[in-house]
């Protein structure tokens, strides 16, 4: 576990950096996201934690999409932060998940303990069950988009880390991270299209 007081000089750091470059970053960040067609938005939520949702135009069948978000034991290759999977168990009706998340807003190493379930329509739900988090609850719906090379994605998620970090930082570390996120999905589709 991290000293309290390296947790707090990381957290002030990352404050002072947003403050400092804020408009400039979130901007082009902002630019980033709305050209490969996502509109993302991300709040803190009244009990506490954060809330962000967006829609994205994925450039793949949704074949593929769905595949892709249930290759749990390659799902660290689609976050831009530091995670390992512990463990996948596969069952009929649903997958448990054991990741291990690494981020500077975070003491240590935190586990996250999943119950997946695939939506029947497309999609994927994904509810803690176990972990270091207050609160954590993700879904992603998928869709036609008109063709089939093109899926709708409708992302939500409510995540309430067990940090010292107050609730705004961590909404901008969690519109950061899904920024990045949706660009590595995005490049995975891109390469699996090509690769067929």
């Amino acid at each position: 576990m991290r000293h309290p007081v390296t947790v707090w000089a990381g957290l002030l750091l990352r404050c002072a950096l947003a403050l400092f470059h804020g408009p400039v970053v979130a901007g082009a960040a902002l630019e980033d996201v709305a050209a490969i067609g996502t509109h993302l938005d991300v709040t803190t939520d009244p009990k506490g934690g954060v809330r962000a949702h967006a829609v994205l135009d994925l450039p793949a069948s949704l074949a593929a999409v769905q595949a892709l978000f249930t290759d749990y034991e390659h799902w660290p290759e689609l976050f831009d932060v530091s995670m390992r999977v512990g463990r996948v168990e596969r069952m009929p009706d649903r997958t448990i998940t054991e990741v291990f998340i690494a981020h500077p807003i975070l003491p240590g190493e935190s586990r996250l303990l999943g119950e997946n379930r695939v939506l029947p329509d497309g999609g994927l739900t994904t509810t803690m069950i176990g972990g270091d988090f207050k609160r954590y609850a993700r879904t992603w719906k998928l869709s036609s988009n008109g063709s089939p090379a093109h899926t709708k994605a409708e992302f939500d998620l409510l995540v309430e880390p067990k940090t010292m970090a107050p609730d705004w930082l961590v909404a901008l570390e969690v519109k950061r991270e899904l920024e990045a996120h949706f660009k590595l999905v995005r490049a995975k589709l891109a390469k699996l299209d090509k690769s067929h």
